[in-house]
């Protein structure tokens, strides 16, 4: 059965993560929700406190969106594959400096951490000679349909992305904000950014039960790059909350019973940075 809460504020509807949650937040008012535990109630706040109230729970049917079959997914004893994909846009005006050194780094830490074999990683930078290699939009987009296609139970994937990230206008009503967050490959300036519509449908939605998907995106206005249906906020102090992003048109952004994580630079409203250590 799913769990339902009404935002604390607003009383939007907030549907609970897989898993559950000690509190969740409203996208549309910001109100932090707290969730009452299984066998005994919140204690109620201090008068001063209007934004944290005892929910009102109600069970609801299970929904059509979730794909997930019954049971825990399989371990993660099949095949491993990643992108990782580096833009420094060299001799521009906005070229970044550290972004071939994080494809490295993220590429020594795939193959002698967790055994990648090196047959199975695409790296997308700008020093690569091979013409399919390097991080345009066109070869973005294939390594991405690479790294989904064919996919088993057991497999585990892993997409990291360093480089310029922005935001659109969005046109469907499917993004609280109003924006689309986009990541800039090194001919976006001609061929255009790929929008997180785009990623979602590419690498998120197709993902069967039983796989697993890492992201790394470190990027400005990365925050809900791979457009996710539930956003975990955590602080310093490892405190979070999670945030309920589906969009009020109904359409659905989860997988088809896999397991994707999403680690971001940013919010979606901040840039990030290079940076000298």
């Amino acid at each position: 059965m799913l769990m339902l809460i009404n935002c604390s504020n607003c009383h939007t509807s907030l549907q609970l993560p897989p898993g559950g949650a000690n509190s969740i937040r409203c996208v549309l008012c910001q109100a932090i929700t707290l969730v009452a535990d299984d066998a005994r109630s919140v204690p109620p706040p201090s008068a001063s406190s209007n934004h944290y109230q005892q929910p009102h729970l109600q069970l609801q049917a299970p929904s059509p969106y979730n794909h997930a079959p019954p049971g825990l997914p399989p371990q993660a004893h099949g095949h491993k594959r990643a992108v990782i994909c580096g833009v420094s846009y060299k001799n521009t005006s906005y070229e970044l400096n550290g972004c071939i050194n994080d494809v490295n780094c993220m590429k020594f830490l795939l193959v002698n951490r967790f055994k990648f074999p090196e047959s199975s990683i695409v790296t997308l930078t700008e020093e690569e000679t091979d013409p399919y290699k390097r991080p345009t939009k066109c070869n973005i987009r294939m390594a991405l349909r690479w790294l989904v296609q064919g996919c088993q139970p057991g497999d585990s994937l892993v997409f990291h992305y360093s480089g310029h990230g922005s935001q659109k206008k969005n046109d469907t009503g499917d993004e609280v904000d109003g924006y689309d967050e986009t990541l800039c490959p090194s001919d976006f300036e001609s061929q255009g950014m790929i929008v997180d519509d785009e990623i979602n449908a590419t690498i998120v939605r197709p993902l069967p039960h039983g796989v697993k998907l890492h992201a790394i995106i470190d990027a400005c206005h990365s925050g809900t790059a791979l457009d996710l249906p539930y956003l975990c906020r955590m602080d310093r102090h490892g405190r979070y909350v999670w945030e309920d992003h589906r969009p009020r048109t109904g359409t659905w952004k989860g997988t088809n019973g896999g397991e994707v994580i999403s680690f971001s630079g940013c919010d979606d409203d901040q840039i990030s940075a290079d940076t000298s250590v």
